[in-house]
């Protein structure tokens, strides 16, 4: 049987429909909004999982990852309060839809990931956005970028049991670095950390539900 394919009018509507639950769920800040508007998450879900795309949930995707529940991507943007200007390192590409999301609120956006596989369909799609201030690598983001820190801000798209040293080192004094924390995939916090002249402030968000962070590169 043919799949149906949805018509101008109903996409629109089912992207009306996406930015309405984004607002009920705590995205309120104009500048998220207005990012991921611009950003169709369609682009990033294929296969069996398309018809999804506009629903508020994460997704699986390649190498056993998943693509976040969009009010999650917008809360974690929303509280990383990304300027024109910040230089942003986001940590856990996968299928590349929270780079694009920042790529509209940052000067340069570098994201990292350790599956081969998942930087390269992410580039691909960054090419047809012609998304051109995204810069992808595959490299173990547990240690983040050390040859182009420090950053303004760092996004992290996995659970750590604590914020890694490496990537806390590479916040600018100022700079906020947003991440889920927690022992198992069952018990994680969304926290926000920003770095001041004398250490660190914690900022409890949220409970969260991510994948792990690993060290080291994938198999692909």
């Amino acid at each position: 049987m043919t799949e149906k394919v949805p018509t101008p009018e109903e996409l629109a509507e089912r992207k009306m429909r996406f930015l309405f639950t984004l607002r009920s769920r705590g995205v309120t800040d104009a500048r998220t909004l207005g990012a991921m508007e611009k950003v169709d998450r369609g682009v990033f879900v294929t296969g069996l999982f398309a018809d999804r795309a506009y629903e508020d949930m994460p997704l699986p995707i390649s190498c056993g990852q998943t693509i976040s529940q969009p009010s999650v991507v917008g809360l974690m943007t929303q509280a990383l309060n990304v300027q024109p200007r910040d230089k942003v390192l986001e940590v856990g590409t996968g299928s590349g839809y929270q780079a694009a999301v920042l790529s509209h609120l940052a000067r340069r956006v570098y994201t990292v990931d350790r599956h081969a596989t998942l930087v390269r369909e992410a580039r691909k799609v960054f090419d047809a956005m012609d998304l051109t201030n995204v810069t992808a690598f595959t490299a173990d983001g547990s240690r983040g970028l050390p040859k182009q820190a420090p950053f303004d801000r760092i996004l992290v798209s996995a659970a750590a049991e604590d914020p890694p040293g490496p990537l806390m080192a590479e916040l600018r004094v100022g700079g906020i670095m947003v991440l889920p924390v927690g022992q198992s995939d069952a018990v994680q916090s969304l926290i926000k950390v920003t770095r001041t002249e004398t250490g660190y402030d914690y900022e409890e968000l949220r409970p969260v539900r991510f994948v792990p962070l690993l060290e080291g590169l994938g198999s692909e």
